[in-house]
């Protein structure tokens, strides 16, 4: 019996769907990856660690201006009147992506007020195993939290998810391609770091992820440059056999 395929349909650059993850103490130390991964990698993600190392929307704009496309990951998490400003006025700054956690409230303000601008939901951090769902006090499986969450967050209007490749292929089962689904925790070697809910790249997308980020395996490569050109290999091969 072939197994089901949820490879993404969306008319998205192939070289798009590998997101790196940006995570360094400074924008001096960002930017020198950038210089390094030259034309392997188009899509960046900016998260907590450089929003406190200053410089920021400077590292937007000088990545906006290099034709890349950046994902602001800041996890807006606050009421949703200031999460709804907050989602105004990062709209202006020319990024693709950014994540918001919360209730359905603070979902359709910041959907109210997102312009161009795609907002994503967290759903489970790839982080939490069930150890972890116990002691934040959900007394459900990953599964059910992940697709719950992701029915609001359409409900709400937002344009998509953050999700891991485990629980990828259950929200294309049960939404279809409605949502966009980015999927984090990607490990292309074997795993032994803090994320625990984790798949490779091809399982990834089978499952139905339209994008994955990928972080430390390329940062702490000995040649980022290479590993990035590899995931962009697998990548092409995975939609190419789809052809």
């Amino acid at each position: 019996m072939t197994k089901q395929s949820f490879l993404s349909d969306k008319p998205i650059e192939t070289k798009d769907r590998l997101i790196f993850a940006l995570d360094f103490e400074s924008t001096g130390a960002a930017k020198a990856m950038v210089e390094t991964l030259d034309d392997a990698v188009t899509f960046y993600k900016v998260g907590m660690e450089l929003f406190m190392a200053g410089g920021y929307f400077e590292l937007i704009e000088w990545l906006i201006a290099k034709d890349k496309k950046v994902f602001v990951d800041l996890k807006f998490f606050d009421v949703p009147q200031t999460v709804a400003s907050a989602i105004k006025r990062l709209s202006d700054k020319g990024a693709t992506f950014a994540t918001i956690h919360g209730n359905d409230a603070m979902m359709k303000a910041a959907a109210a007020t997102k312009g161009d601008l795609k907002v994503l939901a967290v759903t489970a951090l790839t982080s939490l195993d069930r150890g972890d769902l116990d002691d934040l006090g959900f007394k459900c499986d990953v599964e059910p939290l992940v697709l719950s969450r992701a029915k609001r967050a359409l409900e709400s209007g937002c344009d998509g998810v953050v999700s891991s490749g485990l629980e990828a292929k259950g929200l294309r089962e049960s939404l279809g391609s409605k949502l966009l689904v980015i999927t984090p925790g990607i490990r292309p070697v074997d795993n032994d770091d803090d994320q625990k809910r984790v798949v490779n790249v091809e399982t990834a997308f089978r499952n139905g992820a339209d994008y994955i980020v990928v972080g430390r395996p390329i940062k702490l490569a000995d040649d980022p440059y290479k590993m990035a050109c590899d995931i962009q290999d697998k990548i092409e091969k995975v939609f190419n056999k789809s052809l």
